[in-house]
């Protein structure tokens, strides 16, 4: 199920304006009927940013976006769909997750949800059972998940390695995630190696060393978990300047546990996203309201080890561009449903439906550097989900309840 993205940032110069006379193939496919659609687009519709059109039309030509405007004024195509009065979203773009694992960590659910806190250590057991797992059933485990987030409107996502630790072990997750989606990120450092535990220092030689060199083939991304039990600021330093040197992109798992320095070191080295972002300064909100890097915010973690939720409203309110996705983890966030994640936001981040919506969908493109998806445009990917619903709102007015009706992907109905 590879999400195949191109990685550009501007639709083919081919793209056909978004004008209802605009010319499209005959052979293209029409869905019309769409009770509200979400474009994510402020110039068309009611010019919000989510650019909403109430009785509105779609036409998807190959793997793109050819035409968007009111159902009246949709051009003639072969091929019809009747939406019958769902509304319509972009497909969800899930920007932080972990999937390449075996086994899981029930006890230790079982355990915190009678008590005990949560901490990074726990990650260790899932490193036990990624290493003795086959490729085989790592890849299986993988693709079970990812159709579990297709079936709830998940079209594009990203994913990590970091539950091998050894060079041998990150590299054959990330060729594994790499047969399924290019958005593959080099998790090296998600703690310290077991067999490192009385040498960090030897660790990050080995992750920004042999590890790096053997991973970065398969990657587009390098990430590290800036935290206490983890690692500190200077060694997440050396650990994302390495992988630039590479051709990496940062990103960072930044102020989840504890205030901390990766939020600042996100920003200073232009990282495409800092994510969990639960524990900000002041200073660290104006960082990210003044710099390209996206605050990604994971609520499932939140959900799963009851703790202090993000606070969005803060960073919406400052000015911060905010993308929500499930990371979904055997350990802390278990949980593969951008639905349920735009739920919860709304309940307890201070999320407007609105933004949530945005935010699980343009924000999680943002925190990815991609503007061919998560919306729905002439040019963009032909990526969507109708949902048994009038309106996009209720994603959070009806939680728990499996509301995405049918999905496109690269233009193709795979739901």
């Amino acid at each position: 199920m590879n999400s195949g993205p191109e990685h550009t940032n501007n639709p083919p110069a081919t793209t056909a304006p978004a004008t209802a006379n605009s010319t499209v193939a005959a052979a293209a496919t029409v869905i019309t009927n769409i009770a509200r659609l979400v474009t994510n687009d402020p110039s068309l519709g009611d010019g919000s940013p989510l650019g909403l059109i109430q009785d509105a039309a779609v036409v998807i030509d190959g793997d793109r976006i050819a035409w968007v405007g009111e159902t009246s004024k949709a051009p003639a195509t072969d091929n019809r769909f009747d939406a019958a009065g769902r509304a319509a979203v972009p497909g969800f773009v899930d920007s932080h997750s972990h999937l390449v694992f075996a086994g899981d960590r029930t006890a230790e659910f079982n355990a915190r949800m009678s008590g005990r806190a949560y901490r990074a250590g726990g990650i260790r057991t899932t490193v036990a059972a990624t290493r003795a797992a086959t490729d085989e059933a790592l890849e299986a485990n993988l693709t079970r998940y990812l159709r579990e987030a297709l079936r709830q409107g998940t079209t594009t996502f990203e994913t990590k390695s970091g539950y091998g630790l050894t060079v041998q072990d990150e590299a054959r997750a990330l060729r594994i995630a790499a047969a399924h989606t290019d958005e593959v990120t080099y998790l090296g450092a998600h703690i310290v190696s077991p067999d490192y535990a009385d040498d960090p220092a030897g660790y990050v030689e080995l992750v920004t060393g042999p590890m790096l060199e053997a991973c970065a083939p398969y990657a587009r991304w390098i990430d590290v978990f800036c935290e206490k039990g983890a690692f500190d600021g200077d060694q997440a330093r050396a650990i994302l300047t390495a992988g630039a040197a590479r051709g990496l992109h940062p990103r960072i798992h930044a102020n989840q546990l504890s205030h901390g320095p990766g939020v600042q070191l996100a920003v200073e080295l232009d990282a495409a996203s800092a994510d969990h972002c639960t524990h900000l300064t002041d200073a660290d909100v104006d960082a990210l309201a003044s710099g390209n890097t996206v605050a990604t915010l994971l609520p499932g973690a939140e959900f799963s080890t009851r703790a202090q939720w993000p606070d969005a409203r803060r960073l919406l309110d400052a000015g911060a561009t905010v993308a929500l996705s499930t990371d979904c983890n055997p350990g802390s966030s278990f949980t593969s449903s951008m639905p349920f994640c735009v739920a919860l936001a709304v309940r307890d981040m201070g999320m407007t439906p609105d933004e949530a919506v945005w935010s699980a969908t343009a924000g999680g493109a943002a925190a990815l550097r991609r503007t061919d998806i998560g919306r729905v445009t002439p040019g963009a990917r032909a990526d969507l989900a109708l949902l048994d619903a009038p309106s996009h709102v209720h994603l959070a007015y009806r939680p728990g309840v499996p509301l995405v009706a049918q999905v496109w992907r690269r233009g193709e109905r795979v739901r």
